[in-house]
């Protein structure tokens, strides 16, 4: 079985148990049809390129990453680490960004992160792990974990998307913060991954309804 076939197959049993136990999550499924497993490759080129997609558009910072990898030709923690800063900032680095690079650079290239050893821990011990990096955030790490390494109980609860679409899939009054998104993925343990991949696709046909009740 291949990668792609055993995450959807995974998907397709978390979003099953994720319905039976919630009719809100039922519905949006029959409504919408379920999502599409997201796959990366673990490493440093991901998590480089996760970080560049802070808080720009998709659209953003997947042009950021082809002019990354035009100019360096192979994004590794040795050729970013070696590159100028105006070729960066060039290719779209901000400031921050740029210094967030540069460190996670340092931490691959010397061995104080080792990413392929992430695989055999716990999540928790993984976020600890890619948190204790400067410009590695929460929503940076659940990020990683769930694409790259396709862990089944992740929740990025910070990202607007996602906290859009849970506002329209529960029928509240306004977009829950942090802290409410904790509260309400608490029920969908452990499959809040297959919940996020549901409502991002829920997120892009929510902006696409042509009703008064679009976001």
């Amino acid at each position: 079985m291949s990668l792609l076939e055993e995450r959807t197959a995974q998907l397709a049993e978390d979003l099953a148990a994720l319905s039976a136990r919630d009719p809100d999550i039922a519905a949006a499924l029959r409504e919408i049809g379920a999502p599409d497993p997201r796959i990366a490759e673990p490493g440093f080129e991901t998590l480089l390129g996760i970080i560049l997609e802070q808080q720009v558009s998709v659209a953003s910072g997947k042009a950021i990453r082809r002019k990354l990898e035009d100019a360096l030709g192979s994004v590794t923690a040795e050729t970013v680490g070696a590159a100028e800063d105006a070729v960066l900032v060039g290719c779209g680095f901000s400031r921050p960004k740029l210094r967030y690079a540069r460190i996670l650079a340092a931490e691959v290239a010397e061995g104080r992160l080792d990413l392929a050893g992430l695989a055999a821990l716990p999540d928790e011990d993984a976020m600890a792990r890619l948190t204790a990096i400067t410009g590695i955030g929460r929503w940076t790490a659940e990020i990683y974990l769930m694409f790259a390494l396709g862990r089944r109980d992740i929740w990025p609860a910070p990202d607007l998307a996602l906290q859009v679409a849970a506002q329209h899939l529960k029928g509240l009054p306004a977009r829950p913060d942090v802290r409410a998104m904790d509260d309400i993925a608490r029920e969908w343990r452990p499959f809040r991954s297959g919940a996020a991949l549901l409502l991002w696709r829920f997120y892009r046909h929510v902006r696409n309804r042509p009703s008064t009740d679009a976001v």
